[in-house]
C-alpha cells in the first residue's frame, strides 16, 4: 500500500516550479523522498526541477543516505562549467532541496540545501528537522534571499565563510516506537501557516493524500497578497 502522497498548488505564479519525487532501491529497501523548490518561474525551471528531483531521489535511494545522495547531485551540477562562470550561472536553473531517506534497520536521514523544510510528526508532537539557508538565519535579513541551493557551485568552505553554514547540512533521526509522519514543504507551503501562527499538526490529519491536500490548500488560504507555489510531500514511516 502506498504510504506517501504529494500536493501542489500554483498560487499566483505563472509556472509551477516546485517538484517532488520518490524512489526505492529494491536491493536495500531504502526509500527516498525529495522536494525541490525551483527558483524563478519559467518553463526552463519547471522542467529542470522535475528532472533534478527524480535524479536526486534515485541517487539517494541507491546510496541509502540523504546526505550522500544530495552531495552526489550537488557536485554533479556544480561540475557543469557554466555554473562556475559568474555571469552565466545566474541564468541556469537552481532549486532549494530537501531529501529524506529511510532504510530497514537504519535511522531516518535528512539533508538539505536552501530553505525547503522537513518536519517529523510523532504522535501529536511535531518538530522541525532542518534549519533554513537564507539571510534571515545568517544576518537577520530577507528570508527570501537563500544562501545556498542545488545548482550552485560553491563549496562547503566557501558557503561557511560567507554565511556561517555549509552548502549542505544533514541530520540523523532515530525513529523510536510510535507513529511517525514525515512532512517535506516548500516555503510557499509552510510560510503562510507559520506567519499566521497556525498549528501545523491541524493540517496533517487523515491519510497522506488528505493531509497533503489540506496542508497545501491551507497555505494558499492563509497567504497574503501574493501566493507562492505551495508544495508538500507527506509520508508515513
Amino acid at each position: 500500500m502506498r504510504t506517501y502522497a504529494t500536493a501542489q498548488l500554483i498560487g499566483d505564479r505563472t509556472h509551477q516550479c516546485d517538484a517532488t519525487a520518490y524512489a526505492k532501491d529494491d536491493s536495500s529497501g531504502a526509500q527516498a523522498y525529495v522536494l525541490l523548490d525551483g527558483i524563478g518561474s519559467t518553463d526552463e525551471v519547471h522542467d529542470w526541477t522535475r528532472i533534478a528531483a527524480r535524479r536526486l531521489a534515485r541517487t539517494a535511494a541507491r546510496l541509502g543516505d540523504a546526505e550522500a545522495g544530495l552531495r552526489a547531485e550537488y557536485e554533479r551540477y556544480a561540475a557543469e562549467p557554466a555554473r562556475s562562470e559568474p555571469w552565466a550561472s545566474d541564468d541556469l536553473p537552481h532549486a532549494a532541496a530537501v531529501v529524506a531517506v529511510t532504510a530497514p534497520g537504519h535511522p531516518l536521514t535528512i539533508a538539505w540545501s536552501g530553505d525547503s523544510r522537513a518536519y517529523l510528526l510523532t504522535g501529536a508532537t511535531i518538530r522541525r528537522l532542518t534549519d533554513d539557508h537564507n539571510r534571515r538565519r545568517t544576518i537577520g535579513g530577507d528570508r527570501n534571499a537563500i544562501t545556498t541551493c542545488l545548482g550552485a557551485a560553491d563549496t562547503d568552505d566557501q558557503v561557511m565563510n560567507w554565511h556561517g553554514h555549509p552548502a549542505i547540512e544533514a541530520a540523523t533521526i532515530p525513529l523510536g516506537a510510535g507513529t511517525h509522519r514525515l512532512l517535506l514543504a516548500s516555503d510557499g507551503a509552510y510560510e503562510p501557516l507559520e506567519d499566521s501562527c497556525r498549528d501545523l499538526t491541524a493540517f496533517l490529519t487523515g491519510d497522506p493524500g488528505e493531509a497533503a491536500h489540506s496542508f497545501a490548500e491551507a497555505a494558499i488560504e492563509h497567504c497574503g497578497p501574493y501566493a507562492d507555489n505551495a508544495t508538500v510531500l507527506i509520508a508515513d514511516l
